[in-house]
């Protein structure tokens, strides 16, 4: 498949990459969109594994935050008020953990 590049400056570029590398334009322009690629997903996985040290982090100090047995959830009952049976205090803990956590094997 033929690519007509228009654009001068990249003309340009392309001109100065296979000059510099040795190599001819096609493979100067097609090894920069492999290296962009490859410098991007590079970025991605260690902005991955930085919000997942994140994640941890918070839930460590979850796990560590004292709970007040009388605010504990015990029981599926106690999810709900008794008197509205609507979602109860939010503030509760599970069963020594935040809502929403789950439990980690």
């Amino acid at each position: 498949m033929a690519i007509n590049i228009k654009n001068e400056r990249v003309l340009t570029l392309a001109r100065r990459a296979a000059e510099v590398t040795g190599k001819s334009r096609v493979s100067a322009i097609e090894e920069a969109p492999e290296q962009f690629l490859e410098q991007h997903a590079d970025r991605h996985r260690v902005d991955i594994a930085r919000r997942e040290e994140q994640i941890r982090a918070v839930l460590r100090d979850a796990d560590a935050a004292p709970v007040d047995p009388e605010r504990a959830i015990k029981t599926r009952e106690d999810l709900y008020d008794p008197t509205t049976g609507l979602p109860g205090d939010p503030g509760r803990v599970l069963s020594g953990r935040h809502p929403g956590q789950r439990a980690r094997t």
